[in-house]
């Protein structure tokens, strides 16, 4: 049986480490090659690292930031934000991502993700959604620039088409939790989880492990969050060990 797994993600602005509540009001929280380092010592199974600010801003992710935490882990890494075409996307993994994620660039050139996929394996392409409650109140609508655009693009048709498009996985985030620590958007996550066999990584809201055991129950593959790890309120270690006691099958130590 495949594992389910925690993932700590390393939100990077300017080379730091920042946190912040639906993508805004960031704060700085430390330096990503210490946190990678300090994650992989605690249990995680894989690393998330998104440049938040390199979309809106027109940057690209450092790839000195990829290489230097490449340096010190030898668990997965994956890389977001930003990416706009096949040739950074390759630029990213021969710095040591071992996947690439896409958002922004995906919404307005759907072709990208085939085009990737082509060249180094949907296993290695990350359709990162990042999805907001209508303003009806009526599902889910994909969001893009940090979440300051809202495409009108139904959040559970897009995810639908991941993998005919050539994504290997989904990085599913809910706007409306992101840095709440009210838990998991569930019915969000159900939802997609219905239109879909591709593997889902659950992101936004993450408080404990009450939180990601409904995130695993509702069907997500993994679960990744960043303030509790941020703050050291927790480790990935710990979490695992109060999920293992409910049944969910993780890696452990």
């Amino acid at each position: 049986m495949l594992t389910q797994r925690i993932i700590p993600c390393l939100d990077i602005d300017n080379g730091r480490v920042v946190k912040g509540v639906k993508f805004a009001d960031l704060r700085d929280a430390g330096d990503p090659v210490e946190q990678a380092q300090r994650y992989q010592l605690d249990g995680a199974d894989e690393i998330v690292m998104l440049d938040v600010s390199a979309t809106t801003s027109g940057r690209a992710t450092a790839l000195e930031t990829v290489r230097a935490v490449r340096r010190v882990l030898s668990i997965p890494l994956s890389v977001g934000g930003g990416i706009r075409s096949v040739d950074h996307a390759l630029a990213l993994l021969a710095a040591g991502a071992d996947k690439v994620g896409v958002n922004s660039a995906a919404v307005e050139h759907p072709e990208l993700v085939g085009d990737l996929s082509d060249r180094v394996g949907a296993q290695c392409v990350v359709l990162s959604i990042d999805a907001a409650l209508r303003e009806d109140g009526n599902g889910w609508e994909v969001v893009t620039r940090a979440g300051t655009n809202r495409t009108g693009i139904d959040a559970l048709a897009w995810a639908q088409r991941a993998a005919e498009m050539g994504a290997g996985e989904i990085l599913l985030t809910s706007f409306d939790q992101d840095g709440t620590q009210d838990g998991y958007a569930i019915k969000l996550l159900e939802a997609v989880r219905g239109v879909t066999d591709l593997p889902v990584i659950a992101s936004g809201g993450a408080a404990h492990a009450r939180h990601m055991l409904d995130a695993f129950q509702a069907g997500a593959d993994a679960v990744l969050a960043a303030s509790i790890f941020h703050n050291q309120t927790t480790t990935p270690n710990q979490l695992k060990s109060e999920l293992a006691e409910s049944g969910v099958e993780v890696r452990m130590p």
